[in-house]
């Protein structure tokens, strides 16, 4: 008999309609589409309404991954939302989702890992469904990214959109699901990408709103940096803990972050571009919600295949890293 491991039964995705430019951006902010596309990658990302916030994208998301896993809402025992712009400093976006969704007999949490937040949440899904503490598992990675963006640091607001990706996990008796998954942090470094504001620490103020303190801020070039060696380092110790080599890899699905990066994570594994799994020039950086959408994506145009293996890795503000290898057996 074999063993019983934690898959990915469904997937889901969903992206605001609004679709902005670079070219729309020059006239934003002091920048050019030659600059922003030769030095990130991004041609365009899209943005959520005013009227919609962080659940209403996630919720989205779910809907679809369940009715590709073939379930419904009541089926969901524990919904775990990924994100860094919640809907409100509590309850936990987790809970709105969940009511948005019909979701009545699920638990609720959220999980803030920056961008690598659907690695975290689903490690945590993962162990729920495999130790049996729970027998379906929504994963959900959203973000509205516009919401905590500075429209006039033109370092950061040209890198970032809005997006909602969702998967849901059941153990089964296949040989590999889930097969490996490492995960690391790093506080000492927080200051270099981080949103200060309306915390304990920097309680909302008069001050705080004049400081820009309620904006993300990032050092752009050690974030880089800290990024690639990460990152890279993450995959190997993922592929030595699942028993791989690159070579077995059919996909590499890494944070979408800067295609300098991407690319420089596949060129120190000894990885060609044909594995890459790259979007960002369509939707940019959508922090927690990058590798979700890009899995729902290749999943769903027929790329990813019965027994593919897969593998996701993420750097993110904290800060956060992980890898995870999946054999994917949809």
């Amino acid at each position: 008999m074999k063993k019983k491991t934690v898959s990915i039964i469904g997937t889901g995705s969903y992206l605001p309609e609004r679709v902005l430019t670079n070219q729309e951006l020059e006239k934003m902010v002091d920048t050019s589409d030659e600059w922003i596309l030769t030095r990130t990658g991004i041609r365009e990302r899209r943005i959520a309404r005013e009227d919609q916030a962080t659940s209403d994208l996630g919720a989205e998301a779910a809907r679809r991954a369940l009715a590709d896993a073939g379930l419904k809402a009541e089926d969901v025992d524990v919904i775990i939302c990924a994100t860094i712009t919640p809907d409100m400093g509590f309850p936990n976006t987790g809970c709105f989702i969940q009511n948005q969704i019909g979701a009545s007999n699920a638990f609720c949490f959220d999980v803030e890992a920056a961008c690598s937040g659907f690695l975290y949440a689903l490690e945590v899904g993962r162990s729920l469904v495999e130790t049996g503490a729970v027998k379906t598992a929504l994963v959900v990675a959203a973000e509205k990214i516009s919401a905590i963006l500075d429209w006039q640091d033109r370092n950061t607001c040209v890198l970032f959109g809005d997006a909602a990706g969702a998967a849901v996990l059941q153990a089964r008796d296949v040989e590999h699901g889930i097969m490996a998954s490492t995960m690391g942090s790093d506080g000492s470094l927080a200051e270099l990408l981080m949103l200060p504001g309306g915390g304990s620490r920097y309680p909302a103020s008069e001050q705080t709103v004049k400081d820009r303190l309620h904006y993300m801020k990032m050092a752009g070039r050690e974030v880089f940096k800290h990024a690639v060696n990460n990152m890279v380092q993450a995959s190997k110790d993922a592929l030595a803990k699942s028993g791989l080599t690159i070579d077995d890899i059919r996909w590499i699905i890494p944070h979408q972050a800067n295609l300098r990066i991407i690319n420089a994570i596949g060129e120190r594994l000894g990885a060609g571009a044909d594995k890459l799994v790259v979007n960002l020039d369509k939707y940019g950086n959508t922090s927690a919600a990058t590798i979700i959408v890009a899995l729902d994506e290749i999943a769903r145009d027929g790329r990813l295949k019965k027994h593919d293996k897969v593998l996701l890795v993420a750097f993110g503000g904290g800060f956060t890293w992980g890898a995870v290898v999946v054999e994917w057996d949809k």
